[in-house]
């Protein structure tokens, strides 16, 4: 595996990096596991789709993304909204920006071009915090899901007071939609406490094969809490 450069993470001593082996590139924890690759992106995709659907129809619909990945979730989000939208990511590592610029856009279709995008380089928590009910629908892939690998303040946006503030950064009716490498059963009881109906759906890695990972997509009961 060839490396192609690597990226601090901001407030953490450990780096992501860039790889390649053949025509697949990989990004992975230096030292550590792969995080992602573009032969197996199939989970991405769908956390996208799933968090947008039926958005197609709202007029000015706003989607916060938590973590920018290879770009795949958010071009299956754009796939879904439409050309009124606004698509807002936040993207805490610098370099994984660069490198969706340079030589992954192409993979993804290069969504950041998309001009219902905007990008903002901050920790997605700033924005969450910021918001008060002005988004459809909340999208994270911001770690390895509930059991985080690469920053640890990541936990708490899957805590309970995280969850309080994603749910009041919600419009009525909306979507929480999280990426995670596997189950976790105290985590989907903990959406439900916090006011959501939850579906959990079981995603292939790669066009029906590979590691099975899960997407929640929890929709913030009408009521107020």
């Amino acid at each position: 595996m060839q490396p192609l450069g690597t990226a601090p993470i901001p407030g953490e001593s450990a780096e992501l990096g860039l790889y390649r082996r053949g025509g697949d590139y990989f990004i992975r924890i230096v030292g550590g596991q792969d995080l992602m690759n573009t032969r197996a992106h199939a989970s991405e995709d769908a956390l996208g789709t799933l968090a947008c659907e039926g958005l197609e129809r709202t007029a000015s619909a706003r989607v916060l993304i938590g973590g920018l990945g290879m770009g795949f979730t958010l071009a299956a989000a754009l796939q879904g909204l439409a050309s009124d939208a606004e698509v807002v990511v936040a993207e805490v590592v610098p370099g994984v920006v660069e490198w969706n610029h340079g030589v992954l856009g192409s993979f993804s279709g290069r969504p950041l071009d998309d001009p219902r995008v905007r990008l903002h380089t901050v920790d997605v928590t700033r924005l969450v915090k910021a918001e008060r009910g002005g988004f459809d629908a909340i999208v994270l892939d911001v770690d390895n899901g509930p059991d985080g690998l690469t920053r640890a303040s990541n936990a708490w946006l899957y805590s309970a007071a995280g969850l309080a503030v994603i749910f009041r950064a919600l419009r009525p009716g909306g979507t929480l939609a999280i990426w995670s490498a596997g189950p976790d059963r105290v985590f989907a009881t903990r959406l439900r406490s916090a006011g959501f109906d939850v579906a959990e759906t079981i995603v292939r890695a790669h066009a029906g094969k590979g590691s099975r990972h899960v997407i929640w997509t929890a929709r913030r009961r009408e009521e107020s809490r």
